[in-house]
């Protein structure tokens, strides 16, 4: 009977000694891995619009970051993007809105036109200012703002996890280098690794619908009228918004998916097959499409987050979370995706700012402190942005079924009234304020 208990003591007690010998060559693994680990405190991944616009609202209050952008320089091609009254808000905020006031037309109203029955209706675009700026213009002005050496390129995030030990994130990169941060902020767009990494639902396309965009220069003016301007015919919308007095941006969006997979790298395919969408518009329509910029033209399949993904999602975990179209990207229909961007980018800034200043305040535990302070923060943010992010996709959501859907006259009823339900002032998006930073 002793031998027996003795025998089995004997084989607890090499388990538990393989079981150390095990746990210690992990660690090893983990400190070889570790070896030339760069340290940071704020890591912005993706250098976009919301990926600047948060790094300089952090500057702003004195908080450095550093913008991890994935192409090898600054992406600042694109197309137009309408910010309206609460966009300005936030640009004022940032301190770049008088500047970029400067590069753009102001225009109070979008007039819909339906040209299959000749119907017109006048909305108010924005409750205060709303004006179409060149994407590429708002980039480089928040990158004029910022600090030199804020943000690297070529830098190609494959994944992220949370140290087992001290839940910070650690960032591998495609070269094999590692990052170790103390904030995480995903502002890497629709196909967000960050995303991922939160275990968000993934955007879904809308249907079969896609956008080609562009530009249109008229060296002595376009004579269009300081408006917005949507014209529709049967499930096809061109949409078009004057930026200066000699540039109109302007986008075609339908419900056909090319089937030829070139057309959407090859801008003159991608000419073509806007024009051929384009049959049966006015004549000044189709002119604006031919004579567009040719290195201007850009299709895209369009996606959203559903405004329910939106309500239930996590959108925090550890110190990591997202913002922009990585955390809320919704249709064109309303104009507010940047707008919203340049929101979230101020709030997150104001509440890690608050935070970590009750940080500096404290001597004693400070790093234990920082993981605490940092979590409430990043909670604070998720919570003062989420149901506005609600009302936003939902809006643009039934905005877009009743511009393009060919559903049954009862279903379109029944998502007008349920707009006039919802929103009984459609152009109450706009009066939203996120507040001083």
């Amino acid at each position: 009977m002793s031998i027996s208990v003795h025998a089995g003591v004997k084989e607890k007690r090499c388990r538990v000694l393989l079981l150390i010998e095990k746990t210690e060559q992990v660690e090893r693994k983990i400190e070889i891995e570790m070896e030339g680990v760069e340290e940071m405190e704020i890591v912005i991944v993706g250098g976009g619009i919301c990926g600047l616009a948060t790094a300089l609202a952090l500057h702003r209050k004195g908080i450095a970051s550093v913008v991890l952008e994935r192409s090898e320089s600054l992406r600042a091609t694109g197309g137009g993007i309408g910010i309206q009254a609460n966009g300005w808000r936030a640009l004022e905020q940032l301190g770049i809105a008088s500047e970029l006031r400067q590069t753009a037309l102001t225009f109070q109203l979008v007039r819909t036109i339906w040209l299959d029955s000749g119907k017109q209706k006048e909305s108010p675009v924005s409750e205060g200012e709303a004006r179409c700026v060149e994407r590429s213009k708002l980039i480089e002005l928040l990158v004029a703002h910022l600090p030199v050496g804020t943000i690297r390129f070529g830098c190609h995030i494959i994944s992220i996890k949370l140290d087992a030990h001290t839940s910070t994130p650690i960032l591998h990169m495609h070269d094999g280098s590692i990052i170790k941060a103390k904030v995480v902020i995903g502002c890497d767009g629709s196909h967000s690794v960050i995303g991922d990494f939160l275990e968000l639902k993934p955007p879904k396309p809308l249907s079969t619908v896609c956008a080609v965009r562009g530009f249109t220069n008229y060296p002595n003016g376009h004579g269009f009228a300081p408006e917005g301007r949507r014209q529709i015919k049967g499930q096809v919308l061109v949409g078009t918004a004057p930026v200066t007095e000699t540039l109109v941006f302007w986008s075609v969006v339908l419900q056909v998916y090319p089937q030829d997979s070139n057309v959407w790298k090859d801008p003159k395919l991608i000419r073509q097959f806007a024009l051929e969408s384009a049959k049966g518009f006015p004549t000044e329509m189709i002119e604006m499409i031919n004579s567009s910029d040719e290195n201007s033209l850009s299709l895209t399949h369009i996606r959203y987050r559903e405004p329910w993904d939106v309500l239930l999602g996590r959108f925090r975990k550890g110190s990591v979370t997202v913002a922009g179209d990585a955390m809320h990207i919704m249709g064109p229909f309303l104009g507010q995706g940047g707008s919203a961007a340049l929101e979230d980018a101020v709030v997150l800034a104001r509440c890690l700012a608050s935070k970590l200043r009750e940080v500096n305040l404290e001597r004693n535990g400070r790093e234990t402190m920082v993981v605490q302070k940092v979590g409430e923060a990043l909670d604070a943010y998720v919570k003062e942005r989420r149901m506005r992010l609600v009302w936003l996709s939902a809006q643009t959501y039934l905005t877009g079924k009743l511009l393009l859907d060919s559903s049954p006259l009862p279903l379109k009823f029944l998502t007008l009234v349920v707009m006039a339900t919802l929103f009984r002032d459609p152009g109450g998006h706009s009066q939203y304020d996120c507040g001083r930073l």
